[in-house]
């Protein structure tokens, strides 16, 4: 007996809610019934596979959705307005896919609902896969989903949706990387595949190449001992070349059409990095162009400190200090990016301190034990 293809289950997912909701069902109603589709098909697929996997989960999902409204008295009248169960066939070529993007991103939702309620919509994980990954309680996890389907439930469907909110929804998945036994990178570059096989926009491009782009250095960005290592001192040769080279194709596609935005901005400078055969050989003052099209785009502090960095490789430590005079001084890895400039002008003693200084504002476990070893280095060196 085969086992089932979880692959082809997730990717269905959307279409199938999508079909539901379409035909009345309201929003949490219908991924209820999605999900109980799916626990039924684990079941009885692999002993009898259906010629047509889309349309069965249509229709088992549909009699679910009845079931569940013929069973609440308190919907009876609901039940009176909708439709007749549909004749078993082919299932409608129709893809509403992105109008779920449009809805799971609505922002009327926290960021942190509206990225559970897409992994779970749109992506087809489990409420328990999703806990994991973000390291919660799955009843803590339960309760948030919930609480996002019962606000996007009222929402029209057929509502055109905010492009910029859904990347910004994706982004955040890719963002949160590894944990549990969901890896999110991955999911976030398959829902942006999927997205852009929906929807025909270059920002929805640019996306797409900045995750392959970063995700091909993945293997290369932590030692085996957990510990971080830098962009400059990665192993290049265990970069995923495949992966930058379809980065690349997706990105100069996207280019070409000549309406820049944030995503295609940052997947240019993220496109210059894996272009380069060393750390030596970066074009660094084409990467300071790309941030200073960054900055005409988003003014944001992240980006001006990420372009005092790339001042700094390009036109040297003091121009890239003077840079980075105009970044806010709360904001995270300022510090970090002050102590490395400083060692790059030779002012070591000031880089120690200040290296010391940013592991006590750092993030995460990894950066701060990077941070203090750099710290360390500097403090313990010979003096003449």
């Amino acid at each position: 007996m085969p086992p089932i293809d979880e692959a082809l289950l997730r990717s269905l997912t959307p279409g199938v809610l999508a079909a539901l909701v379409r035909r009345g069902a309201d929003f949490a109603a219908a991924e209820d019934a999605v999900q109980d589709a799916l626990v039924e098909a684990v079941r009885a697929w692999p002993a009898e596979p259906p010629r047509d996997p889309k349309g069965w989960l249509v229709t088992v999902a549909w009699r679910k959705f009845l079931d569940a409204t013929r069973a609440d008295t308190a919907r009876r009248r609901r039940e009176d307005r909708v439709d007749q169960e549909p004749a078993p066939g082919p299932a409608a070529t129709v893809d509403d896919t992105l109008q779920l993007y449009f809805l799971c991103a609505h922002p009327s939702l926290s960021p942190s609902s509206a990225v559970a309620l897409t992994l779970r919509a749109v992506g087809g994980l489990t409420t328990r896969q999703i806990a994991r990954a973000y390291l919660v309680p799955e009843a803590t996890m339960a309760q948030r989903i919930s609480r996002a389907k019962r606000t996007v439930s009222g929402v029209r469907f057929d509502r055109p949706g905010d492009v910029a909110t859904v990347l910004r929804v994706l982004y955040l998945v890719f963002n949160e990387g590894y944990s549990g036994d969901v890896d999110l990178a991955a999911e976030a570059i398959r829902l942006t595949r999927q997205l852009a096989a929906a929807i025909d926009h270059p920002e929805v491009a640019g996306l797409l190449a900045l995750m392959l782009l970063h995700h091909a250095r993945r293997a290369t960005r932590t030692a085996p001992d957990g510990s971080l290592v830098p962009l400059s001192e990665q192993d290049r040769g265990r970069w995923d070349t495949a992966m930058i080279a379809e980065g690349v194709a997706v990105l100069q596609a996207a280019l070409a059409r000549d309406r820049s935005g944030e995503f295609q901005a940052q997947a240019a400078i993220a496109a210059l990095h894996a272009d380069a055969p060393t750390a030596e050989e970066t074009d660094w003052p084409q990467i300071v162009e790309w941030y200073d099209e960054l900055l005409r785009l988003t003014d944001s502090p992240v980006v001006r400190l990420g372009r005092a960095v790339a001042v700094g490789e390009a036109d040297g430590p003091r121009a890239g200090l003077a840079a980075l005079a105009a970044v806010d001084d709360t904001l995270p890895r300022r510090t970090a990016a002050a102590a490395y400039l400083h060692e790059r002008d030779g002012d070591l003693d000031t880089a120690a301190r200040l290296y010391a200084e940013a592991a006590g504002k750092a993030q995460n476990l990894a950066e701060r034990d990077y941070l203090t070893r750099r710290a360390a280095r500097l403090n313990t060196r010979p003096r003449h």
